[in-house]
């Protein structure tokens, strides 16, 4: 007589997910979730993530990431930490509160163990007169990879997908302003990057090396200015062609209140966009997709991701449900047509 043998099977990985209310985190939960990843969120109110699909597939820890005694529990046996936190809302001092925050989180990281942290960071050129946002982003990864918790930093320009406040930006600057008179730095080179292959660099950068501690800049297939996305926009979107007149003159400070003033992005947001745009922002190596490989099909063109972003489902489907490019219920009430 035959004797049965049970076959065991490891458990799944664990995972945190910071932000999990933000346009990164409401898609990368359900994206791990997929590929079978046990997943805890931390927010700092339950009630901003009870409404997604996934609420009941996730563990929730509430409170303030900054609290060592909410991180605790927060960061107890996970594989991986995704830092998904930064200020982006034009509040003062937001320099401070992103250096503490990213200083207590690698404290509590390090005194867990935690094997790896993935933090989303933005693509900017070396050397110094960055943005103050994008300069306290850089400083944030900095921290991290500095903590003896080994951090992967991926860095990433704009990314192109509905709800994202890049794309959002760029969408109502494009569809209210048939003629613009812009700053010259809409000339600049840039290398946007689809949502999808965001959450492919995201989710495949655990399985990296252990140790490996450092940057990866990632990008889509497409370079191209500020000002040919607009006129690409445009075309795609069934619009006549744009008039763009640019000068020298437009600081970002009025650029940010003039996109303000047009388009629904609240002018706190658009100010840390606008000084993102004042540099080239083309990447430098492309090792992540060496080691990683890229998405299935390959990376997503400019165009195509704009098509996807574009399509009107007539409702906002919960992120998870529908291609990750599309409007969701979990993006905010100005993004969208």
């Amino acid at each position: 007589m035959s004797r049965m043998t049970s076959v065991s099977h490891p458990p799944p990985r664990r995972a945190l997910v910071t932000g999990a209310s933000g346009y990164i985190g409401s898609r990368l939960v359900p994206e791990l979730l997929a590929r079978g990843w046990s997943v805890r969120v931390l927010t700092r109110k339950a009630s901003s993530v009870r409404g997604r699909t996934w609420f009941d597939q996730v563990e929730v820890v509430e409170g303030d990431a900054g609290d060592l005694t909410v991180l605790e529990p927060a960061l107890a046996g996970v594989d991986v930490a995704y830092y998904l936190l930064h200020s982006m809302d034009g509040t003062k001092d937001f320099e401070v509160r992103d250096r503490t925050l990213a200083r207590t989180f690698a404290r509590a990281a390090r005194h867990a163990r935690v094997p790896r942290i993935i933090y989303l960071s933005g693509l900017h050129p070396q050397g110094g007169g960055l943005s103050a946002h994008l300069q306290s982003r850089v400083e944030v990864g900095e921290i991290l990879m500095s903590s003896d918790v080994p951090t992967v930093v991926l860095q990433a320009a704009v990314i192109v997908g509905a709800g994202s406040a890049s794309f959002e930006m760029l969408r109502h600057l494009t569809r209210r302003l048939p003629a613009m008179i812009a700053p010259k730095w809409l000339g600049n080179r840039i290398q946007p990057i689809a949502i999808r292959d965001v959450l492919h660099f995201l989710v495949a950068a655990a399985d990296l090396p252990p140790g490996t501690n450092r940057t990866f800049d990632i990008g889509g297939p497409d370079v191209l200015t500020y000002r040919q996305m607009i006129e690409r926009f445009a075309r795609l979107d069934g619009r006549a062609p744009r008039l763009i007149v640019t000068v020298p003159v437009l600081t970002p400070w009025l650029a940010s209140l003039w996109i303000g003033l047009v388009t629904p992005v609240p002018t706190g947001l658009a100010r840390p966009l606008v000084g993102s745009l004042l540099h080239e922002v083309v990447c430098a190596e492309h090792d992540l997709a060496d080691l990683v490989g890229l998405p299935e099909g390959g990376l997503i063109g400019f165009d195509e991701a704009v098509r996807t972003a574009l399509t009107d489902p007539g409702s906002r489907p919960e992120p998870g449900t529908v291609d990750p490019g599309r409007l969701t219920s979990a993006d905010p009430e100005w993004a969208g047509g």
